[in-house]
């Protein structure tokens, strides 16, 4: 401890930090700014280089910085900037405190299902098929399928899901009867022909029909210019208008859209569905998943519970998610 002295006495100042609760504006004026950026993350535009989608797509991860935050704020002894974080945890916990909550009792009416890119480059597909048909869900939905990998999940999986489409590299496995089954063209104009990823058919479940789209939506790409997002936000757009036209009420959409629910490109798809309510099921990549792009959302019904399984052969993470359907909550 060193003193000076100054008039009427001494005063002690430590070399660990500040002892005082002033100052910290700096750190209050961050705080403010965080708070703005995750509230309004709508309002943060998206041109040059689709930054408020890239933004969006890792808004979770603002609750990092709201945690250093609190720790300087601490350290700094500081109230004014205590006050201050208050609001980006305010801010963080309105967007995203729901998917921390645990999840519900199952319920009556309620489908399991299961949503998964198994990659095109899987080494042990049959693994992976055995993974995912020993979760006993009710529907499987499968991206990036191709040949001979196709062949060997339609096998695996035979005997668990009777009943399964597939259209282009994209497939649904059911327990329960389809029909209707058709493609469902999300092709961006600037794709070549012979692109094909989506389908549509109708699960006729215990509960009631439910229409299930399965969708894998383009890649994007991050790179000095920002976000390359333009096919995937063209894809979403087409998809969405493939929902809002669908003649049956209950909807499921299963896919992997490459893109995270908060992400501005994915509003023709959820402004009509309903996300997953708990559960934040980062999926990609799996050696060290940062975001969620593989998407289970509903139309009138609700996505009440989403989770990661243990990784396969992929480099995605397959997601699990019950589905409460009308009639039950």
């Amino acid at each position: 401890m060193v003193k000076q002295r100054v008039r009427g006495g001494a005063r002690s100042v430590t070399a660990a930090g500040p002892t005082s609760w002033g100052g910290g504006r700096a750190l209050a004026v961050v705080a403010v700014v965080v708070a703005g950026v995750v509230a309004l993350h709508r309002v943060v535009p998206n041109r040059p280089g689709r930054i408020g989608s890239l933004l969006e797509s890792f808004l979770p991860w603002a609750g990092l910085l709201v945690v250093v935050l609190l720790g300087l704020a601490l350290w700094r002894r500081s109230a004014v900037a205590l006050v201050a974080v208050l609001l980006p945890v305010g801010a963080w916990v309105h967007l995203f405190g729901g998917l921390l909550l645990p999840a519900e009792a199952a319920g009556g009416r309620e489908l399991v299902v299961v949503q998964h890119n198994v990659s095109d480059e899987n080494r042990d597909p049959a693994a992976t098929a055995r993974a995912l048909s020993d979760v006993g869900a009710d529907l499987v939905a499968l991206e990036e399928l191709v040949d001979p990998q196709l062949a060997v999940y339609e096998k695996a999986l035979a005997s668990d899901y009777p009943h399964h489409v597939v259209r282009g590299t994209v497939g649904l496995w059911s327990k329960y009867p389809l029909s209707g089954a058709r493609l469902v063209d999300i092709k961006p104009p600037s794709i070549e022909e012979g692109w094909s990823r989506g389908v549509r058919a109708v699960v006729r479940s215990p509960y009631g029909d439910v229409a299930a789209y399965v969708a894998h939506l383009p890649s994007v790409r991050v790179g000095a210019g920002g976000l390359a997002s333009q096919r995937r936000d063209e894809s979403a757009a087409l998809l969405g208008r493939a929902i809002a036209d669908e003649s049956v009420e209950t909807v499921i959409l299963l896919g992997d859209l490459n893109g995270a629910v908060e992400d501005r490109g994915l509003r023709p798809l959820t402004s009509r569905l309903n996300v997953a309510e708990r559960g934040f099921a980062l999926s990609f990549p799996a050696a060290l998943p940062v975001a969620r792009i593989d998407q289970v959302m509903a139309r009138s019904a609700v996505v009440g519970h989403i989770r990661t399984l243990p990784a396969t052969g992929s480099d995605h993470l397959p997601v699990v998610a019950r589905v409460v359907l009308p009639g039950h909550r």
